[in-house]
């Protein structure tokens, strides 16, 4: 979802890329743990599992806003400074969460991952640019996204496996290490970053939403990824009831869905070669009919473990899809109108676990998984509309 921009030639430097790409695993990782290790939070800290779905919540929230407003904040800061500052954070959120007495410091720690998560990811194409010469800035994103897709795939699994055996607490505190190493890396390995210009204002972001063609995009994508939210963040209590709460059995189902994904990054651009909007439509019509089917998978493991491998097959070709069409569509505005969608995807997880959480404390994940198939039909007519409003694909 990162953006290559134009930069004079300078010699690459692959240490600072390596060191970014470990601090996007860590930041992945520590925003979705919590869906791994949901049922255990809640039972420790006796709250409910929709209260403790609201952690995602947060974190999205202040990762929005932070992305949003970071640059104009720091101005001309050094930018290697502002990242250290905002590692730093990660690893005091991994102690607060790990050490939480109850919601109200989770949900602290959950709003400080937040904001390193959106001021990181802001930051992190204008640090890239000028780490490596215009021809190798591609190959660098790639494989930032690759680390992006590795934590995916990883996190979820890992953190339940770790939770069964360490506890919830000991899996979030692995953070806080790692990020300690990330916090020394990037200060040995990035020089120093001053801004060299001004950046553009909220104000002219937001414009770009006049544009049609965008905006339909952008609302589609948005229902897009309120739906998968509403039904990924919690999936760990729905497992705990197909599995009659045998952890390793969650841990199996939940790295095939994360594998699954992997198998969906093999195969879409194919499709997206000529029939990109078929993947825009018909991709999240597919989705909500195998949600269809979850809801009343019932207790058949074999059954929801087919259904899962389809959503998570189809759930990051559909992401895919999406950022292919933003570089057609916007391809004179991509660094914005790519700022821009990552702020509407933090307020699709937002409103996905919370609209969620209160429909599955309500009448448990039938609700939430209801909500997320009706959204993913919207994403599918919105995504038409903008297909006849002659958006490339």
């Amino acid at each position: 979802m990162l953006q290559a921009a134009k930069k004079p030639v300078v010699n690459p430097n692959w240490a600072s890329v390596f060191a970014i790409t470990f601090t996007g695993i860590l930041l992945l990782a520590s925003e979705f743990l919590p869906v791994a290790i949901l049922t255990p939070i809640a039972a420790d800290l006796q709250i409910t599992e929709g209260h403790a779905g609201q952690s995602i919540s947060i974190a999205g929230l202040f990762a929005l806003f932070t992305g949003l407003f970071i640059a104009p904040v720091i101005g001309r800061a050094d930018r290697k400074r502002v990242a250290l500052y905002l590692i730093s954070l990660m690893l005091a959120s991994g102690v607060v969460v790990a050490s939480a007495s109850n919601s109200a410091f989770l949900m602290i720690g959950r709003a400080m991952i937040g904001v390193a998560i959106g001021g990181f990811w802001a930051l992190t194409t204008a640090i890239v640019i000028r780490l490596v010469p215009e021809d190798k800035v591609p190959k660098a994103l790639a494989l930032i996204n690759g680390g992006n897709a590795i934590a995916a795939t990883v996190a979820a699994p890992l953190g339940s496996y770790l939770s069964s055996i360490i506890g919830w607490r000991a899996a979030f505190g692995l953070i806080v290490p790692l990020a300690a190493i990330a916090l020394i890396w990037f200060w040995r390995a990035l020089p120093s970053l001053s801004s060299e210009q001004q950046p553009k204002s909220v104000k002219d972001v937001f414009g770009l939403f006049k544009n049609f063609r965008f905006a339909s995009g952008a609302v589609a994508i948005g229902l897009f990824n309120t739906g998968h939210f509403a039904f990924f963040t919690y999936l760990r209590p729905f497992l705990d009831v197909v599995t009659n709460n045998d952890p390793m059995a969650v841990s199996g189902m939940l790295f095939t869905f994360g594998f699954a994904g992997i198998v969906g990054s093999s195969w879409i651009s194919i499709l997206l070669k000529k029939h990109l909007f078929v993947a825009l439509t018909l991709l999240p019509l597919t989705m909500a009919a195998l949600g269809v089917g979850l809801i009343t998978v019932g207790g058949a493991q074999l059954y929801a473990l087919v259904l899962l491998f389809g959503w998570g097959m189809l759930i990051v070709s559909v992401q895919v899809s999406w950022w292919t069409w933003l570089s057609r569509t916007m391809a004179h505005e991509a660094e914005a109108a790519g700022g821009l969608m990552v702020a509407i995807i933090q307020v699709s997880i937002t409103l996905g676990a919370g609209v969620g959480g209160v429909l599955f404390d309500a009448a448990g994940y039938t609700a939430s998984f209801g909500f997320a198939v009706a959204m993913l039909c919207a994403s599918a007519l919105v995504a038409s509309l903008a297909a006849r409003a002659g958006v490339p694909g």
